[in-house]
């Protein structure tokens, strides 16, 4: 969940990576250096069979007993995750709308770059940016060194858009920042470093 949206990492970004005790058997969970791998990986390398490789991550995922500090990643990461929905329909925007705006607030984004930040194809990113023009929130216009290309650029209630709905959450977690020391300060970034880092494999 990003502080600041000129850094934030993809919106639609969920607590997949964070393993729940109902999750499947393939799926990867990790805490520090303890970690279990897809059934086909554990297969091939120690010559289990893959219903044995599948009963030993349901085994470990059913027997992991989850620190305080895991329980609350898992509830920042699922709380996060609804975010962009929930924004985005306050705003009566689509989550790809939204998802646009964000990134457009960083920098202006020609179709093609925009449509690979969402996801989608070109014809779907076209609509999206349809949208947002028709609205107000975005403004076409001729690439300055390619005039054959568009950029999307964001406008001024665009930008008002996004961040009015959201200022709520920078300033409540400016707030909780200030309130850490140094050394606090970076064992939580130690931590949130390792976890992304352990999710990211899921990628």
């Amino acid at each position: 969940m990003p502080s600041d949206p000129s850094r934030a990492p993809d919106p639609h970004a969920t607590s997949a990576g964070h393993p729940t005790h109902s999750g499947p058997a393939g799926a990867t969970a990790a805490t520090g250096d303890t970690a279990v791998t897809p059934a086909s990986a554990v297969s091939a390398a120690s010559g289990l069979t893959a219903a044995s490789a599948a009963s030993a991550a349901s085994d470990f995922v059913a027997s992991w007993k989850q620190s305080e500090s895991l329980e609350a990643l898992r509830e920042l990461t699922t709380v996060a995750g609804r975010v962009p929905g929930a924004v985005a329909a306050r705003a009566a925007l689509s989550p790809h709308e939204l998802t646009a705006l964000e990134h457009l607030i960083r920098a202006p984004l020609g179709p093609v770059e925009l449509a690979r930040f969402l996801g989608v194809t070109s014809a779907a990113s076209s609509g999206v940016v349809d949208r947002l023009v028709a609205r107000g929130h975005a403004t076409r216009r001729p690439h300055e060194r390619d005039g054959r290309r568009t950029v999307v650029t964001i406008s001024d209630s665009g930008r008002e858009e996004v961040l009015g709905y959201l200022m709520p959450m920078f300033v409540g977690l400016k707030e909780m920042d200030s309130r850490l020391t140094e050394q606090e300060r970076a064992v939580v970034t130690d931590y949130l470093h390792a976890a992304t880092t352990t999710m990211r494999r899921l990628l």
